[in-house]
């Protein structure tokens, strides 16, 4: 690795509303950002460690104390991929600061496919939530600024204002729109097929890990017709992935943080290619630097990505960006983001550690 000094930094930006995971509810994101310097001293690169709570095991303290203890043994001249024991968000910001840091020395875009030229626009979905009054108007706002692909969140306690919602979606917007929904594992098999049996015809796409148990996914298909995707699966027990019947699947969620690193995602997203899946990445709240980066990973794993879920910059109040990630029309433009993910305000950040390699 060309890096002579790196730089750990904390950050923290409170979210525009609460945002709940798994239960929990949170209020601000917060996160370590890791900076190479290249040993000429002429270029930074930046890399996101930012475990959220809910959703990873390791805290940010422990994360913390990893890339320290790494540090602390000079033992970053390996690639992330060859180090065992990584938590998945450490080894994700070390690999997007090492890709980031090799692509400013070559002044090149990193190159994540042999076979695939960098597609100029990636679609985004925006998320939904909130009783049926406060997801119209998230919708129709969403509509007006170009979004044509929805994402809900549904659970076990909320089906009855979750179907209340589909069909108001369903009746106002028709097919002029994708409806994805997001149960989070919380139905129970035959709680799913009632769930799905309200829905109106034709009016989702799929459901995101609607059951406790996903290996009777391929039960809940034949029983409904309606494909599922992947999301926590795919870390929590990747195995399944070639048990579940393929009929039954028509997307991969990929959060390169919680998978466990860049070259994890990329793994995904070519399986999701060989067999016709979607490979939809997503983010877990994360700032701009990572929001770029996986923006690129996007547009460059498929000729025609699908919507990706980073839709998530609209519940963070800042950016850690000079120039903050943003979507136009409900597009991201992939090269022009990743350029601008490269530059950091550092006055939006606490430096905590200098180290010398």
């Amino acid at each position: 690795m060309n890096a002579s000094h790196v730089v750990l930094y904390r950050y923290t930006i409170p979210f525009t509303e609460p945002v709940t995971v798994k239960r929990q509810r949170l209020v601000q994101r917060e996160g370590i950002i890791i900076a190479l310097r290249s040993t000429d001293g002429e270029h930074i690169a930046y890399g996101e460690i930012a475990p959220l709570p809910g959703l990873h095991r390791e805290t940010l303290q422990s994360a913390e104390a990893q890339i320290v203890e790494l540090l602390a043994k000079h033992n970053l001249t390996a690639s992330p991929i060859e180090q065992d024991g990584l938590y998945p968000s450490v080894r994700t910001g070390l690999e997007m600061a090492m890709i980031n840091l090799e692509a400013a020395i070559s002044g090149t875009l990193p190159s994540f496919s042999e076979n695939m030229t960098v597609t100029p626009r990636v679609p985004v979905n925006a998320l939904l939530f909130g009783d049926t009054p406060q997801v119209m108007e998230r919708a129709e706002k969403y509509f007006d600024l170009g979004y044509r692909t929805f994402k809900l969140k549904v659970n076990a306690n909320t089906t009855t204002n979750s179907i209340n919602s589909i069909k108001e979606l369903h009746h106002t917007f028709g097919r002029s729109v994708e409806l994805r929904l997001d149960a989070n594992q919380s139905l129970s098999l035959d709680e799913a097929i009632g769930f799905a049996e309200k829905l109106p015809a034709g009016s989702v796409a799929y459901i995101e890990e609607p059951l406790q148990e996903a290996e009777l996914i391929g039960d809940f298909y034949a029983k409904t017709g309606i494909h599922s995707a992947l999301d926590e699966t795919l870390w929590q027990n990747p195995e399944l992935l070639t048990t579940i019947p393929e009929a039954a699947l028509a997307a991969l969620i990929l959060k390169p943080n919680r998978l466990g690193g860049i070259s994890a995602a990329l793994h995904f997203a070519r399986y999701a290619r060989e067999k016709n899946l979607l490979a939809v990445f997503s983010s877990a709240f994360e700032s701009g630097i990572s929001l770029s980066f996986y923006a690129l990973l996007a547009a460059s794993t498929d000729s025609k990505p699908a919507a990706c879920g980073l839709d998530t910059y609209r519940y963070l109040q800042h950016d850690l960006l000079e120039t903050p990630f943003g979507a136009e029309n409900a597009l991201l433009d992939p090269h022009k983001l990743y350029r601008s993910g490269l530059k950091v305000k550092q006055k939006s950040m606490q430096r905590t550690s200098l180290w010398t390699l």
